[in-house]
């Protein structure tokens, strides 16, 4: 079982309460947001949808195909959002949508004041590591798999949404705040990790990363990690969360985990040769990490590995 992010899901419209079966849509707008929910039941092509504002949507049910400007194109699922700067259109295929297996996805367009106020104080208050480097979206980084932050964040955005009570708004705005973070932390984590090795003659932490990804197997000592990204261990350990939403350490777990996932395919590896060689140096703290990132045991994910020949 793939573990995966997926944000709260509202109940589906009965499908006497449907105005289409492609694209239903149910609209609740705030101050500083619109949120859509779109249901469709019907298989369709080439349906068309454009927002004024920026627009963040996230697949809850379903698959659909995407295509974007130019060429781009790409199967959405559940477990993965996709940014759009205002007025870009998009246009969608449900190849798989009928009635008992019906797509539901969220857009939420978002008004640009909050969008830069909320920019402005990180760059203000939350600076980056490197001098000159500034928060910002990244319009290259627009297709992604969701994080449990990220997830979590905008679950309860939706949930305060549909809610009567008169604080809703405030708490609203908090959260599109929130959001607007946890959306620039993870395509900043997107370069740093995806691309570490290429930026480490200019950036420290994906330096760090770099070391870190060429030598999970061994002894990893955050002291030796933050000399070598020349920052003293409470700096290093800060940026590090503030950029890439998680500690070094938390870091480390998952990538060793990556790594112990890829070994597990070895049928000539056991279990516990699998643990040391991923840098972990007891079994029992591995199995229960493993269980806890994957929603499996090494054992259970094993079986359903492909075998590496």
């Amino acid at each position: 079982m793939r573990h995966l992010s997926v944000p709260f899901a509202p109940a589906l419209r009965k499908p006497e309460d449907l105005i289409t079966m492609v694209e239903n849509r149910t609209v609740i707008s705030r101050p500083q947001f619109e949120l859509n929910v779109f249901e469709t039941h019907l298989q369709a092509d080439n349906v068309r949808l454009q927002f004024d504002d920026l627009v963040f949507t996230s697949m809850l049910r379903g698959k659909k195909v995407m295509h974007l400007k130019g060429d781009t194109h790409f199967e959405y699922y559940p477990g993965e959002s996709v940014i759009l700067a205002p007025g870009e259109e998009m246009r969608i295929d449900f190849p798989e949508a009928k009635e008992s297996n019906p797509t539901q996805c969220l857009a939420l367009a978002v008004n640009q004041d909050i969008i830069r106020q909320t920019i402005h104080l990180l760059n203000e208050q939350f600076p980056k590591a490197e001098d000159g480097d500034m928060w910002d979206i990244t319009w290259n980084q627009f297709h992604f798999r969701n994080n449990d932050q990220l997830a979590d964040t905008l679950s309860r955005l939706v949930k305060l949404s549909f809610e009567p009570h008169q604080s809703r708004d405030l708490l609203a705005n908090l959260s599109i705040q929130e959001l607007i973070v946890r959306l620039l932390q993870t395509q900043a984590r997107k370069v740093l990790i995806d691309h570490a090795s290429e930026n480490s003659s200019k950036n420290r932490l994906a330096f760090a990363i770099s070391y870190i990804q060429s030598h999970l197997g061994e002894v990893l000592c955050i002291d030796k990690l933050s000399e070598m990204a020349c920052m003293s261990k409470a700096n290093f350990h800060r940026s590090f969360k503030r950029e890439l939403g998680f500690t070094p350490v938390e870091f480390i777990q998952k990538e060793r985990i990556q790594l112990a996932k890829k070994l597990l395919g070895d049928m000539s590896l056991s279990l516990t040769d699998v643990c040391f060689r991923s840098g972990f140096n007891n079994t029992n703290y591995f199995f229960i990490l493993f269980k806890k990132l994957t929603g499996q045991t090494p054992g259970e994910f094993r079986k359903l590995t492909p075998v590496v020949h």
